[in-house]
């Protein structure tokens, strides 16, 4: 039993494999191209974090949650009005492991609904809260096309690095195909929003191209669900 718990424990947080269906979480290619990716919200952050993108003319793929999206619709709007791509983030966030079919496609349906009140028409990928899955989303996904996309740089995600170490360890380890996870929309998250305009300045002053998930994807034709 121990051996069974332990193996699920492992897939469920496997950025790279899961039961059925794709899993992406970066591109293998040798073209400096990267997508930086935003998880949670929107919130009342938006607003600052679509100025810094606009400033340099930087895409992005925001993975939204369909709760956040009932609450700050406008913000929602905002992201789809700048020429964002949208992300299905669940509604609730929860962890999507021990759960059922129907709680599986009521998370993502929900959310797709509260996507395309935003007025965005573009492929809408899916990113599971915390990267968890076990059966059930996997399963649903695949049945409607979609890749689970994860990541391979999540510089924020540990502790509370500051700026600085932020960047750094996206410089550091950033690939071509990489797939950059920010958490930039609670007030706690100061120093990840700092460190946007740094990476996006570093990065291209290495030769990086900024795309959109989906058009990373399209680069092997993996899935994306069209709204």
């Amino acid at each position: 039993m121990l051996v069974i718990t332990f193996a699920g424990y492992t897939l469920s947080k496997s950025r790279t494999f899961q039961l059925a269906g794709e899993i992406v979480n970066r591109m293998d290619t040798t073209e400096k191209v990267v997508a930086l990716t935003f998880d949670d919200g929107p919130t009342e952050w938006t607003p600052e974090i679509l100025n810094t993108l606009a400033a340099d003319d930087i895409p992005a793929t925001f993975y939204l949650t369909g709760a956040d999206l009932d609450r700050h619709p406008d913000q929602g709007a905002a992201i789809a009005r700048a020429g964002h791509e949208i992300g299905n983030h669940t509604y609730t966030h929860r962890r999507m492991m021990l759960v059922s079919a129907d709680t599986v496609a009521d998370e993502i349906e929900r959310t797709d609904a509260a996507i395309a009140r935003t007025g965005y028409r573009g492929p809408v990928t899916f990113r599971p809260p915390y990267g968890k899955k076990l059966w059930a989303l996997p399963h649903y996904l695949a049945g409607h096309g979609r890749a689970t996309v994860t990541w391979d740089l999540e510089p924020d995600s540990a502790g509370t690095p500051t700026t600085d170490q932020i960047v750094k360890d996206t410089v550091e380890n950033v690939r071509p195909g990489s797939i950059i996870l920010l958490h930039v929309m609670l007030e706690s998250r100061s120093a990840s929003r700092a460190a946007v305009p740094q990476i996006v300045d570093r990065l291209q002053s290495d030769g990086y191209r900024f795309v959109t998930v989906s058009q990373l994807l399209a680069l092997n034709g993996a899935g994306a669900a069209a709204n």
